[in-house]
């Protein structure tokens, strides 16, 4: 049987799976075995056991459950209401007015978070009442908010930005450093959008109701305080070159319980929520990535992926035509995958192919969460889409509907980045 006979099967196979309603690393789980017992004589038990421990025993997974934790910590405290109310009297001016605040919020929120959801989650529950209260028009209100959500995977820290750093081998410190750009590109755009949409359909723009004096804009500007510093311990730490992503995790931590302590805002309960709350997250993003280390076996036993990487290689595909190509594919698969699925399940794939092409890992880290993100709001399974449908009861299709446009700007912004790499790879060149 030809490889690419096995590889539809297996293809065939794990979106039956998926479409079943199995878990994620179950259907990668099943796929790689029946990959291994159907095409290769290899012993099945013995690659899971190493396969397993090869996957999670590596020093830079450890940041991941203590971010995860951080942003479990500061989602049950007062600070996305104090953002909201430190930020809304310095956008009143701007086309949009009080739309802007879901970006710079999320924008801000992303740096101390490091995850869509939770970005999505915190922020609109306290920004779409308050809009809604306002008279602000809901599609640009919800679908401003689920664009601005997915800052939680490109600013950082970032959990997926960890993830495809240990897949990859690419230095997680590089990676953070890579983002702070792209970032800041993408919260413009977002504005750009929202000033435009504004422009263009005054009528839904509610008048200036708030008048705030100067005086009072700057008094409230302590609001920001906590999250800045926090911020400054985490991100701060790792680009002086004081901490690794590790030791900056712990410190973020440690600045997130103290904010709850101050703001008065942690009990035992919402301790033991947090925990709990990070220990799920943990265990189903190692989970997923034993089930995916499984599947990226199986396929490496079968030769698929370098013979794959072959046939890219030998189409004799331009960077540009490469990049479009994998778009497309990213596109597709954040139809029916989360983030971290398709991370981990097609970096050791695609890599070799994209080396071979001239591409920069460590650009190629940023280019996958700029398409990642595109599938946070991609129905079926868009995670922001999901954690939004929660909060207002609206059908996720129609939720996707009004996150359409920003989905519009992220595919603009991964041209940007593709057109103008340096965007990208400045930050990293001239600190690292």
């Amino acid at each position: 049987m030809s490889e690419f006979a096995q590889a539809a099967i297996l293809i065939a196979l794990l979106f039956l799976t998926l479409a079943s309603g199995l878990w994620v690393a179950m259907a990668l789980l099943a796929c790689g075995l029946a990959g291994i017992i159907l095409f290769t004589p290899s012993p099945a038990g013995i690659i899971f056991a190493t396969t397993t421990w090869s996957s999670t025993a590596s020093w830079a997974l450890t940041a991941l459950p203590l971010f995860i934790w951080m942003g479990e910590i500061l989602y049950r405290t007062r600070l996305a209401e104090d953002m909201f109310r430190g930020l809304s009297p310095w956008l009143h001016s701007l086309p949009g007015r009080l739309v802007h605040v879901n970006v710079v919020a999320c924008g801000i929120f992303a740096a101390v978070s490091g995850s869509s959801a939770a970005t999505a989650a915190t922020i609109g529950r306290i920004s779409l009442p308050e809009l809604k209260s306002r008279g602000y028009d809901e599609w640009i209100s919800i679908g401003s908010l689920a664009g601005s959500g997915t800052l939680g995977l490109l600013i950082p820290p970032s959990i997926i930005m960890i993830v495809y750093g240990v897949a990859a081998e690419v230095s997680i410190n590089r990676l953070f450093t890579a983002g702070v750009l792209p970032g800041i590109l993408l919260m413009a755009l977002f504005s750009g959008y929202i000033m435009l949409w504004a422009w263009r359909h005054p009528d839904r723009v509610p008048p200036d109701q708030e008048k705030v004096a100067w005086r009072e804009r700057f008094a409230r500007l302590h609001l920001l305080l906590p999250v800045v510093l926090l911020i400054v311990a985490v991100i701060g730490s790792i680009y002086a070159g004081i901490a690794t992503a590790t030791e900056a995790a712990a410190f973020g931590v440690v600045g997130a319980l103290t904010i709850a302590l101050v703001s008065r805002s942690l009990s035992w309960d919402s301790l033991w929520d947090s925990l709990i709350g990070a220990t799920r997250t943990s265990c189903m993003i190692c989970f997923i990535l034993i089930g995916a280390a499984y599947l990226t076996a199986a396929m490496s036993f079968t030769g698929m992926p370098s013979n794959l990487a072959e046939w890219i290689s030998s189409l004799g595909l331009s960077r540009y035509a490469l990049i479009a190509a994998l778009t497309v594919l990213f596109v597709i698969l954040g139809c029916f995958l989360d983030g971290i699925s398709m991370v981990v399940l097609t970096t050791s794939v695609i890599l070799p192919a994209v080396k071979a092409a001239g591409i920069d890992p460590l650009w190629f880290g940023i280019y996958l969460v700029f398409v990642v993100e595109m599938a946070q709001i991609t129905p079926p399974v868009g995670m922001n889409l999901f954690v939004i449908q929660g909060m207002t009861g609206k059908n996720i299709f129609t939720i996707g509907w009004m996150a359409l446009p920003f989905f519009i700007v992220m595919v603009i912004a991964t041209t940007i980045i593709t057109l103008f790499p340096q965007i990208v790879l400045y930050l990293p060149q001239r600190i690292m």
